[in-house]
Protein backbone atom coordinates (compact mmCIF):
# COMPACT_ATOMS: atom_id res chain seq x y z
CA UNK A 1 0.00 0.00 0.00
CA UNK A 2 1.03 3.61 -0.60
CA UNK A 3 0.07 5.73 2.45
CA UNK A 4 -1.27 9.10 1.28
CA UNK A 5 0.42 11.60 3.58
CA UNK A 6 -0.51 14.71 1.60
CA UNK A 7 -3.90 14.84 3.36
CA UNK A 8 -2.70 14.01 6.88
CA UNK A 9 -4.92 15.66 9.47
CA UNK A 10 -7.55 16.58 6.88
CA UNK A 11 -10.96 15.16 5.98
CA UNK A 12 -11.43 13.65 2.53
CA UNK A 13 -14.63 12.42 0.90
CA UNK A 14 -14.31 9.30 -1.26
CA UNK A 15 -17.13 8.51 -3.67
CA UNK A 16 -17.25 5.19 -5.52
CA UNK A 17 -16.23 2.28 -3.32
CA UNK A 18 -15.22 -0.40 -5.81
CA UNK A 19 -11.65 -1.67 -5.95
CA UNK A 20 -9.80 1.62 -6.45
CA UNK A 21 -12.18 3.58 -4.19
CA UNK A 22 -11.75 1.25 -1.25
CA UNK A 23 -7.98 1.19 -1.82
CA UNK A 24 -8.04 5.01 -1.70
CA UNK A 25 -9.86 4.88 1.65
CA UNK A 26 -7.21 2.57 3.12
CA UNK A 27 -4.31 4.64 1.72
CA UNK A 28 -5.73 7.94 2.97
CA UNK A 29 -6.37 6.51 6.42
CA UNK A 30 -2.87 5.02 6.55
CA UNK A 31 -1.47 8.48 5.75
CA UNK A 32 -3.36 10.17 8.58
CA UNK A 33 -6.49 11.50 6.87
CA UNK A 34 -10.07 11.12 8.08
CA UNK A 35 -12.15 9.47 5.38
CA UNK A 36 -15.88 9.82 4.72
CA UNK A 37 -16.86 7.05 2.31
CA UNK A 38 -19.91 7.08 0.03
CA UNK A 39 -21.46 5.28 -2.91
CA UNK A 40 -24.80 5.07 -4.69
CA UNK A 41 -24.61 1.30 -4.17
CA UNK A 42 -25.71 0.28 -0.65
CA UNK A 43 -23.73 -2.96 -0.82
CA UNK A 44 -20.49 -1.07 -1.44
CA UNK A 45 -21.27 1.30 1.45
CA UNK A 46 -21.81 -1.69 3.73
CA UNK A 47 -18.43 -3.16 2.73
CA UNK A 48 -16.69 0.13 3.53
CA UNK A 49 -18.42 0.33 6.90
CA UNK A 50 -17.38 -3.26 7.62
CA UNK A 51 -13.79 -2.27 6.80
CA UNK A 52 -13.99 0.39 9.53
CA UNK A 53 -14.62 3.56 7.54
CA UNK A 54 -17.10 6.30 8.36
CA UNK A 55 -19.85 6.26 5.73
CA UNK A 56 -22.42 8.92 4.92
CA UNK A 57 -24.80 10.19 2.27
CA UNK A 58 -22.81 13.14 0.93
CA UNK A 59 -26.06 14.92 0.09
CA UNK A 60 -26.75 15.32 3.81
CA UNK A 61 -23.39 16.47 5.15
CA UNK A 62 -21.57 19.80 5.26
CA UNK A 63 -18.78 20.06 2.70
CA UNK A 64 -17.07 22.87 4.60
CA UNK A 65 -14.36 20.67 6.09
CA UNK A 66 -13.62 18.47 3.08
CA UNK A 67 -10.13 18.98 1.66
CA UNK A 68 -10.92 16.96 -1.48
CA UNK A 69 -13.37 14.63 -3.17
CA UNK A 70 -11.63 11.48 -4.41
CA UNK A 71 -13.83 10.18 -7.21
CA UNK A 72 -13.79 6.69 -8.70
CA UNK A 73 -13.06 6.81 -12.45
CA UNK A 74 -16.35 5.15 -13.35
CA UNK A 75 -18.34 8.09 -11.94
CA UNK A 76 -19.15 10.80 -14.55
CA UNK A 77 -17.04 13.94 -14.12
CA UNK A 78 -18.34 16.00 -17.07
CA UNK A 79 -20.55 14.01 -19.47
CA UNK A 80 -23.32 13.22 -20.05
CA UNK A 81 -23.81 15.32 -16.90
CA UNK A 82 -21.54 15.63 -13.85
CA UNK A 83 -22.46 13.28 -11.02
CA UNK A 84 -24.30 14.97 -8.15
CA UNK A 85 -21.26 14.53 -5.87
CA UNK A 86 -19.13 16.48 -8.39
CA UNK A 87 -21.69 19.30 -8.40
CA UNK A 88 -21.67 19.35 -4.59
CA UNK A 89 -17.88 19.57 -4.57
CA UNK A 90 -17.82 22.39 -7.10
CA UNK A 91 -20.42 24.36 -5.15
CA UNK A 92 -18.24 24.05 -2.05
CA UNK A 93 -14.97 24.84 -3.86
CA UNK A 94 -13.60 21.36 -3.13
CA UNK A 95 -11.13 19.84 -5.61
CA UNK A 96 -12.19 16.65 -7.40
CA UNK A 97 -9.36 14.19 -7.98
CA UNK A 98 -8.70 10.46 -8.43
CA UNK A 99 -6.45 7.83 -6.91
CA UNK A 100 -3.66 8.33 -9.46
CA UNK A 101 -3.52 12.01 -8.51
CA UNK A 102 -2.94 10.88 -4.90
CA UNK A 103 -0.08 8.68 -6.15
CA UNK A 104 1.46 11.57 -8.12
CA UNK A 105 1.44 13.80 -5.04
CA UNK A 106 3.11 11.13 -2.91
CA UNK A 107 5.75 10.49 -5.57
CA UNK A 108 6.58 14.21 -5.77
CA UNK A 109 6.83 14.39 -1.96
CA UNK A 110 8.97 11.34 -1.35
CA UNK A 111 10.66 10.12 -4.56
CA UNK A 112 10.27 12.61 -7.43
CA UNK A 113 12.96 10.92 -9.51
CA UNK A 114 11.54 7.39 -9.15
CA UNK A 115 10.66 6.03 -12.61
CA UNK A 116 6.97 6.30 -13.46
CA UNK A 117 5.73 5.08 -16.85
CA UNK A 118 2.13 5.98 -17.77
CA UNK A 119 0.38 4.53 -20.81
CA UNK A 120 -2.83 5.50 -22.57
CA UNK A 121 -4.48 5.11 -25.97
CA UNK A 122 -7.76 3.97 -27.43
CA UNK A 123 -6.38 0.53 -28.30
CA UNK A 124 -3.44 -1.54 -27.12
CA UNK A 125 -2.75 0.07 -23.75
CA UNK A 126 -3.16 -3.11 -21.68
CA UNK A 127 -0.77 -5.13 -23.86
CA UNK A 128 1.74 -2.26 -23.93
CA UNK A 129 1.54 -1.85 -20.16
CA UNK A 130 2.07 -5.57 -19.56
CA UNK A 131 4.94 -5.65 -22.07
CA UNK A 132 6.74 -2.68 -20.48
CA UNK A 133 6.32 -4.25 -17.04
CA UNK A 134 7.79 -7.48 -18.40
CA UNK A 135 10.75 -5.62 -19.96
CA UNK A 136 11.54 -3.73 -16.77
CA UNK A 137 11.41 -6.95 -14.74
CA UNK A 138 13.80 -8.61 -17.17
CA UNK A 139 16.04 -5.55 -16.79
CA UNK A 140 16.15 -6.04 -13.02
CA UNK A 141 13.74 -3.35 -11.84
CA UNK A 142 11.39 -3.86 -8.91
CA UNK A 143 8.31 -3.46 -11.10
CA UNK A 144 4.90 -2.36 -9.87
CA UNK A 145 2.13 -2.64 -12.48
CA UNK A 146 -1.42 -1.38 -12.04
CA UNK A 147 -3.99 1.29 -12.74
CA UNK A 148 -6.61 0.52 -15.37
CA UNK A 149 -5.05 -2.89 -16.02
CA UNK A 150 -6.26 -4.31 -12.72
CA UNK A 151 -4.49 -3.47 -9.46
CA UNK A 152 -5.45 -0.13 -7.93
CA UNK A 153 -2.38 2.11 -7.92
CA UNK A 154 -2.54 2.80 -4.18
CA UNK A 155 -2.45 -0.94 -3.49
CA UNK A 156 1.06 -1.08 -5.00
CA UNK A 157 4.32 -0.50 -3.15
CA UNK A 158 5.45 3.14 -2.64
CA UNK A 159 7.69 4.91 -5.17
CA UNK A 160 11.47 4.75 -4.61
CA UNK A 161 14.60 4.65 -6.73
CA UNK A 162 15.10 1.28 -8.38
CA UNK A 163 11.36 0.64 -8.38
CA UNK A 164 9.32 1.49 -11.47
CA UNK A 165 5.58 2.04 -11.56
CA UNK A 166 4.08 1.01 -14.91
CA UNK A 167 0.54 2.36 -14.95
CA UNK A 168 -2.20 1.98 -17.54
CA UNK A 169 -4.54 4.99 -17.60
CA UNK A 170 -7.98 5.37 -19.11
CA UNK A 171 -9.26 8.75 -20.20
CA UNK A 172 -11.46 8.77 -17.07
CA UNK A 173 -8.39 8.41 -14.86
CA UNK A 174 -6.44 11.10 -16.73
CA UNK A 175 -9.41 13.45 -16.25
CA UNK A 176 -9.04 13.02 -12.48
CA UNK A 177 -5.24 13.53 -12.40
CA UNK A 178 -4.59 17.27 -12.89
CA UNK A 179 -0.89 17.11 -11.96
CA UNK A 180 -0.04 13.94 -13.90
CA UNK A 181 3.75 13.97 -14.43
CA UNK A 182 5.23 10.63 -15.52
CA UNK A 183 8.90 10.29 -16.32
CA UNK A 184 7.85 8.39 -19.45
CA UNK A 185 4.43 9.03 -20.97
CA UNK A 186 2.98 7.00 -23.85
CA UNK A 187 0.06 7.89 -26.13
CA UNK A 188 -0.47 4.97 -28.49
CA UNK A 189 -3.34 6.16 -30.66
CA UNK A 190 -6.68 7.97 -30.65
CA UNK A 191 -9.88 6.85 -32.35
CA UNK A 192 -13.51 7.45 -31.52
CA UNK A 193 -14.44 5.95 -28.14
CA UNK A 194 -16.18 6.91 -24.89
CA UNK A 195 -17.88 9.89 -26.51
CA UNK A 196 -20.75 9.45 -24.05
CA UNK A 197 -18.29 10.39 -21.28
CA UNK A 198 -16.38 13.14 -23.10
CA UNK A 199 -18.95 14.78 -25.36
CA UNK A 200 -16.81 14.99 -28.52
CA UNK A 201 -13.85 13.19 -30.05
CA UNK A 202 -11.90 16.45 -29.75
CA UNK A 203 -12.42 16.57 -25.97
CA UNK A 204 -11.57 12.88 -25.66
CA UNK A 205 -8.32 13.44 -27.62
CA UNK A 206 -7.49 16.49 -25.50
CA UNK A 207 -7.84 14.45 -22.31
CA UNK A 208 -5.53 11.76 -23.72
CA UNK A 209 -3.00 14.43 -24.71
CA UNK A 210 -2.65 15.57 -21.10
CA UNK A 211 -0.80 12.36 -20.20
CA UNK A 212 2.11 13.08 -22.53
CA UNK A 213 1.93 16.87 -22.14
CA UNK A 214 2.53 16.44 -18.41
CA UNK A 215 5.79 14.49 -18.73
CA UNK A 216 8.21 15.88 -16.16
CA UNK A 217 11.31 17.87 -17.06
CA UNK A 218 13.93 15.57 -18.55
CA UNK A 219 11.32 12.91 -19.25
CA UNK A 220 10.19 11.36 -22.52
CA UNK A 221 6.86 11.65 -24.35
CA UNK A 222 6.25 8.71 -26.71
CA UNK A 223 3.50 9.27 -29.29
CA UNK A 224 2.18 6.95 -31.99
CA UNK A 225 1.76 9.12 -35.09
CA UNK A 226 -0.29 6.85 -37.34
CA UNK A 227 -3.49 8.86 -36.75
CA UNK A 228 -4.14 12.55 -37.26
CA UNK A 229 -5.01 13.38 -33.66
CA UNK A 230 -1.73 11.97 -32.38
CA UNK A 231 0.34 13.58 -35.13
CA UNK A 232 -1.04 16.94 -34.00
CA UNK A 233 -0.27 16.08 -30.37
CA UNK A 234 3.35 15.26 -31.21
CA UNK A 235 3.75 18.55 -33.08
CA UNK A 236 2.34 20.54 -30.15
CA UNK A 237 4.65 18.79 -27.70
CA UNK A 238 7.62 19.57 -29.95
CA UNK A 239 6.69 23.24 -29.97
CA UNK A 240 6.37 23.15 -26.18
CA UNK A 241 9.96 21.90 -25.89
CA UNK A 242 9.18 18.34 -24.76
CA UNK A 243 11.43 15.41 -25.61
CA UNK A 244 9.16 13.62 -28.12
CA UNK A 245 9.74 10.19 -29.62
CA UNK A 246 7.40 9.53 -32.55
CA UNK A 247 6.33 5.94 -33.32
CA UNK A 248 4.98 4.54 -36.60
CA UNK A 249 4.17 1.10 -37.94
CA UNK A 250 2.93 2.47 -41.27
CA UNK A 251 5.72 4.74 -42.50
CA UNK A 252 9.47 5.23 -42.02
CA UNK A 253 10.32 8.27 -39.92
CA UNK A 254 13.19 10.72 -40.31
CA UNK A 255 13.38 10.92 -36.53
CA UNK A 256 11.77 8.44 -34.17
CA UNK A 257 11.08 4.72 -34.01
CA UNK A 258 9.29 2.74 -36.70
CA UNK A 259 8.68 -0.86 -37.72
CA UNK A 260 9.88 -2.09 -41.11
CA UNK A 261 9.69 -5.72 -42.29
CA UNK A 262 9.28 -7.02 -38.74
CA UNK A 263 12.17 -4.99 -37.31
CA UNK A 264 11.98 -2.08 -34.88
CA UNK A 265 14.19 0.69 -36.27
CA UNK A 266 15.44 3.91 -34.65
CA UNK A 267 16.15 6.94 -36.84
CA UNK A 268 17.99 10.07 -35.74
CA UNK A 269 20.20 12.66 -37.42
CA UNK A 270 19.98 11.00 -40.80
CA UNK A 271 21.15 7.63 -39.45
CA UNK A 272 19.12 4.50 -38.76
CA UNK A 273 19.85 1.53 -36.51
CA UNK A 274 18.04 -1.70 -35.75
CA UNK A 275 16.61 -1.93 -32.24
CA UNK A 276 14.95 -5.35 -32.10
CA UNK A 277 13.40 -8.06 -34.26
CA UNK A 278 9.74 -9.04 -33.89
CA UNK A 279 9.73 -11.99 -36.28
CA UNK A 280 8.61 -15.25 -34.74
CA UNK A 281 7.28 -13.72 -31.52
CA UNK A 282 3.78 -15.18 -31.42
CA UNK A 283 2.59 -13.02 -28.52
CA UNK A 284 3.34 -9.90 -30.59
CA UNK A 285 1.81 -10.99 -33.86
CA UNK A 286 0.03 -8.40 -36.04
CA UNK A 287 0.42 -4.73 -36.92
CA UNK A 288 -1.36 -3.56 -33.76
CA UNK A 289 1.12 -5.49 -31.62
CA UNK A 290 4.00 -4.08 -33.64
CA UNK A 291 2.86 -0.63 -32.49
CA UNK A 292 2.60 -1.84 -28.90
CA UNK A 293 6.10 -3.34 -29.11
CA UNK A 294 7.62 -0.25 -30.71
CA UNK A 295 6.18 2.00 -27.99
CA UNK A 296 7.36 -0.40 -25.29
CA UNK A 297 10.83 -0.49 -26.87
CA UNK A 298 10.93 3.32 -26.89
CA UNK A 299 10.06 3.33 -23.18
CA UNK A 300 12.78 0.76 -22.46
CA UNK A 301 15.36 2.81 -24.35
CA UNK A 302 14.30 5.96 -22.50
CA UNK A 303 14.99 4.10 -19.25
CA UNK A 304 18.44 3.02 -20.41
CA UNK A 305 17.63 -0.67 -20.95
CA UNK A 306 20.18 -2.29 -23.27
CA UNK A 307 19.33 -3.68 -26.70
CA UNK A 308 20.21 -7.24 -25.65
CA UNK A 309 17.91 -7.11 -22.63
CA UNK A 310 15.19 -5.52 -24.73
CA UNK A 311 15.37 -8.25 -27.39
CA UNK A 312 15.36 -11.02 -24.77
CA UNK A 313 12.40 -9.37 -23.04
CA UNK A 314 10.38 -9.14 -26.24
CA UNK A 315 11.05 -12.79 -27.06
CA UNK A 316 10.06 -13.99 -23.58
CA UNK A 317 6.88 -11.91 -23.34
CA UNK A 318 4.04 -14.39 -22.71
CA UNK A 319 1.33 -12.03 -23.91
CA UNK A 320 -1.70 -10.70 -22.11
CA UNK A 321 -4.22 -13.23 -20.88
CA UNK A 322 -7.26 -13.36 -23.17
CA UNK A 323 -5.68 -11.04 -25.76
CA UNK A 324 -4.20 -13.03 -28.68
CA UNK A 325 -3.15 -15.63 -26.12
CA UNK A 326 -1.71 -18.80 -27.66
CA UNK A 327 -3.23 -21.51 -25.47
CA UNK A 328 -2.25 -24.69 -27.30
CA UNK A 329 -1.19 -26.44 -30.47
CA UNK A 330 -2.14 -29.78 -32.02
CA UNK A 331 -0.16 -30.68 -35.11
CA UNK A 332 -0.51 -27.78 -37.53
CA UNK A 333 -3.41 -26.21 -35.61
CA UNK A 334 -2.79 -23.25 -33.29
CA UNK A 335 -5.48 -22.30 -30.74
CA UNK A 336 -5.71 -18.59 -29.89
CA UNK A 337 -7.76 -17.05 -27.07
CA UNK A 338 -8.77 -13.49 -27.93
CA UNK A 339 -11.76 -13.34 -25.58
CA UNK A 340 -10.94 -9.67 -24.91
CA UNK A 341 -11.99 -8.96 -28.50
CA UNK A 342 -15.42 -7.77 -27.42
CA UNK A 343 -16.20 -5.56 -30.42
CA UNK A 344 -15.63 -5.61 -34.16
CA UNK A 345 -12.67 -3.19 -34.06
CA UNK A 346 -10.81 -5.36 -31.55
CA UNK A 347 -11.61 -8.53 -33.50
CA UNK A 348 -10.30 -6.90 -36.70
CA UNK A 349 -6.81 -6.87 -35.17
CA UNK A 350 -7.04 -10.61 -34.52
CA UNK A 351 -8.44 -11.50 -37.94
CA UNK A 352 -5.73 -9.43 -39.64
CA UNK A 353 -3.04 -11.50 -37.90
CA UNK A 354 -3.79 -14.90 -39.49
CA UNK A 355 -4.55 -16.30 -42.95
CA UNK A 356 -6.45 -19.56 -42.35
CA UNK A 357 -8.93 -19.01 -39.54
CA UNK A 358 -11.54 -21.23 -37.94
CA UNK A 359 -13.34 -18.44 -36.16
CA UNK A 360 -15.46 -18.73 -33.01
CA UNK A 361 -17.60 -15.61 -32.62
CA UNK A 362 -20.73 -14.45 -30.86
CA UNK A 363 -22.17 -13.57 -27.50
CA UNK A 364 -24.14 -10.47 -26.60
CA UNK A 365 -24.06 -8.35 -29.79
CA UNK A 366 -23.01 -4.73 -29.98
CA UNK A 367 -24.19 -2.00 -32.35
CA UNK A 368 -23.03 -2.66 -35.91
CA UNK A 369 -22.36 -6.34 -35.29
CA UNK A 370 -19.64 -7.65 -37.62
CA UNK A 371 -20.57 -5.69 -40.74
CA UNK A 372 -17.25 -3.85 -40.52
CA UNK A 373 -15.27 -7.09 -40.79
CA UNK A 374 -16.22 -8.06 -44.35
CA UNK A 375 -12.71 -7.26 -45.61
CA UNK A 376 -11.38 -10.10 -43.46
CA UNK A 377 -13.94 -12.71 -44.59
CA UNK A 378 -11.55 -14.26 -47.18
CA UNK A 379 -9.26 -15.26 -44.30
CA UNK A 380 -12.00 -17.26 -42.56
CA UNK A 381 -12.25 -20.91 -43.57
CA UNK A 382 -15.23 -21.59 -41.31
CA UNK A 383 -17.08 -19.78 -38.54
CA UNK A 384 -18.72 -21.20 -35.43
CA UNK A 385 -21.38 -18.91 -34.00
CA UNK A 386 -22.44 -18.88 -30.36
CA UNK A 387 -24.81 -17.02 -28.07
CA UNK A 388 -27.42 -14.35 -28.76
CA UNK A 389 -25.60 -12.98 -31.80
CA UNK A 390 -25.51 -16.29 -33.69
CA UNK A 391 -28.49 -15.63 -36.00
CA UNK A 392 -27.49 -12.01 -36.67
CA UNK A 393 -23.89 -13.00 -37.48
CA UNK A 394 -25.12 -15.84 -39.68
CA UNK A 395 -27.09 -13.30 -41.71
CA UNK A 396 -24.00 -11.10 -42.12
CA UNK A 397 -21.74 -13.98 -43.15
CA UNK A 398 -24.38 -15.27 -45.57
CA UNK A 399 -22.84 -17.28 -48.38
CA UNK A 400 -19.49 -15.48 -48.18
CA UNK A 401 -18.21 -17.57 -45.26
CA UNK A 402 -19.02 -21.19 -44.47
CA UNK A 403 -20.44 -21.31 -40.96
CA UNK A 404 -22.54 -23.17 -38.46
CA UNK A 405 -24.58 -22.10 -35.46
CA UNK A 406 -22.84 -23.95 -32.63
CA UNK A 407 -24.76 -22.10 -29.87
CA UNK A 408 -22.31 -22.99 -27.08
CA UNK A 409 -18.56 -22.61 -26.70
CA UNK A 410 -17.88 -26.27 -26.00
CA UNK A 411 -19.57 -27.35 -29.26
CA UNK A 412 -17.77 -24.59 -31.18
CA UNK A 413 -14.33 -25.62 -29.87
CA UNK A 414 -14.94 -29.30 -30.65
CA UNK A 415 -16.14 -28.62 -34.21
CA UNK A 416 -13.52 -25.96 -34.99
CA UNK A 417 -10.70 -28.22 -33.80
CA UNK A 418 -12.05 -31.12 -35.88
CA UNK A 419 -12.42 -29.04 -39.04
CA UNK A 420 -9.07 -27.28 -38.67
CA UNK A 421 -7.24 -30.57 -38.34
CA UNK A 422 -9.11 -32.11 -41.28
CA UNK A 423 -8.35 -29.10 -43.49
CA UNK A 424 -4.72 -30.12 -44.02
CA UNK A 425 -3.68 -26.44 -43.87
CA UNK A 426 -0.13 -25.90 -42.63
CA UNK A 427 -1.00 -22.91 -40.40
CA UNK A 428 -4.62 -23.39 -39.37
CA UNK A 429 -5.77 -21.26 -36.45
CA UNK A 430 -8.77 -21.84 -34.19
CA UNK A 431 -9.49 -18.32 -33.02
CA UNK A 432 -11.89 -17.24 -30.29
CA UNK A 433 -12.41 -13.53 -30.96
CA UNK A 434 -16.11 -13.01 -30.26
CA UNK A 435 -16.71 -9.40 -31.46
CA UNK A 436 -19.33 -9.42 -28.70
CA UNK A 437 -19.74 -8.87 -24.99
CA UNK A 438 -19.78 -12.04 -22.89
CA UNK A 439 -22.80 -11.19 -20.77
CA UNK A 440 -25.27 -13.58 -22.39
CA UNK A 441 -23.39 -16.75 -21.37
CA UNK A 442 -20.48 -15.61 -19.18
CA UNK A 443 -20.14 -12.96 -16.49
CA UNK A 444 -17.07 -11.41 -18.13
CA UNK A 445 -14.53 -11.98 -20.90
CA UNK A 446 -12.00 -13.46 -18.44
CA UNK A 447 -14.34 -16.30 -17.50
CA UNK A 448 -15.19 -16.89 -21.16
CA UNK A 449 -11.51 -16.97 -22.12
CA UNK A 450 -10.61 -19.26 -19.25
CA UNK A 451 -13.35 -21.68 -20.33
CA UNK A 452 -11.97 -21.64 -23.89
CA UNK A 453 -8.48 -22.36 -22.61
CA UNK A 454 -9.74 -25.26 -20.49
CA UNK A 455 -11.72 -26.75 -23.40
CA UNK A 456 -8.74 -26.53 -25.74
CA UNK A 457 -6.27 -27.99 -23.28
CA UNK A 458 -8.66 -30.88 -22.61
CA UNK A 459 -8.59 -31.91 -26.29
CA UNK A 460 -6.53 -35.04 -26.97
CA UNK A 461 -3.03 -34.29 -28.22
CA UNK A 462 -3.00 -30.54 -27.48
CA UNK A 463 0.38 -29.28 -26.25
CA UNK A 464 1.32 -25.91 -24.74
CA UNK A 465 2.92 -23.33 -27.01
CA UNK A 466 6.56 -22.73 -26.14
Amino acid sequence: MIPVTSFAGKTVAVFGLGGSGLASCHALKAGGAEVIAADDNAENVAKAAQAGFITADLRDVSWTNFAALVLAPGVPLTHPVPHWSVLKAREAGVEVIGDIELFCRERRRHAPDAPFVAITGTNGKSTTTALIAHLTKVAGYDTQMGGNIGTAILSLEPPRMGRVHVIEMSSYQIDLTPSLDPSVGILLNVSEDHIDRHGTIEHYAAVKERLVAGVQAGGTAIVGVDDGYCRDVADRLDRAGKNVVRISVKNPLASGIYVEHGTIVRAAGGARSEVAALGGIGSLRGLHNAQNAACAAAAALAMGISLDVLQNGLRSFPGLAHRMEQVGRRGNVLFVNDSKGTNADATAHALSSFADIFWIAGGKPKAGGITGLTGFFPRIRNAYLIGEAAQEFSGTLGTQVAHEISQTLDVAVEHAARDAEASGLTDAVVLLSPACASFDQYRNFEIRGTKFRELVQALPGVKPVV
